[in-house]
């Protein structure tokens, strides 16, 4: 597959070979939904679990006569309804770690490129170099390359330092180097960019 690569500024800068393996398969909805499944399930935290009635170290001895007292009879310490006693329906731990086969996860990162690539929300820039860190000119540039509401921006080993500051205040603009790409990131926004560097590093990513 052959993509128009562009500046910044989206003037041409030759064209660059995508490879099919990994920009030209067939999405299916079923591997993504599970790899996207898998990736916020891994997000989630695990739960501090409190104490419930039968976890208090408290004596079950009955504590006060079962006639006479004035008071309710209760048979220990640990209800509920004592300071020192087991939380009512408290938290429970809940351990979230769900497991997915590396190669399911690899086509579903392939499934999630191809999908932009299909659907023409890919677009590849030379590279992301700014000479000054301005959120006003990156604007200006941006509106040349015709973005959705939200773009992510990929690149290479590391995003460049200017380009970063400058679309840091960009509402619906996310910037991450080539080793965070990920299929919820990916599908979440509605053009994806890429720089030369960063097809390289996702291309070496399924060949090595």
């Amino acid at each position: 597959m052959k993509l128009k690569v562009q500046t910044l500024d989206a003037d041409a800068k030759g064209d660059i070979e995508l490879n099919d393996d990994v920009f030209g398969v067939e999405p299916r909805a079923d591997i993504l939904h599970r790899v996207v499944t898998w990736q916020l399930e891994n997000r989630r935290g695990t739960a501090r679990g409190a104490r419930e009635r039968s976890d208090v170290a408290r004596t079950g001895k009955k504590f006060g006569r079962q006639k006479g007292g004035g008071t309710a009879r209760h048979g220990d310490r640990r209800a509920p309804i004592f300071i020192g006693g087991g939380k009512a329906h408290g938290p429970r731990v809940r351990d979230f770690n769900p497991s997915l086969n590396k190669k399911v996860r690899a086509l579903g990162l392939k499934m999630a490129l191809s999908s932009k690539a299909a659907s023409e929300s890919l677009i590849v820039l030379d590279t992301l170099d700014m000479t000054e860190a301005k959120t006003k000119t990156l604007l200006a540039q941006l509106g040349k390359l015709g973005l959705g509401k939200k773009a992510l921006f990929i690149d290479g080993d590391a995003v460049n330092d200017n380009f970063r500051k400058a679309s840091a205040n960009l509402i619906g603009l996310n910037v991450m180097p080539a080793v965070g790409a990920n299929v919820y990131d990916i599908l979440k926004h509605d053009t994806l960019v890429l720089t030369r560097a960063a097809v390289e590093k996702l291309e070496a990513r399924f060949n090595g």
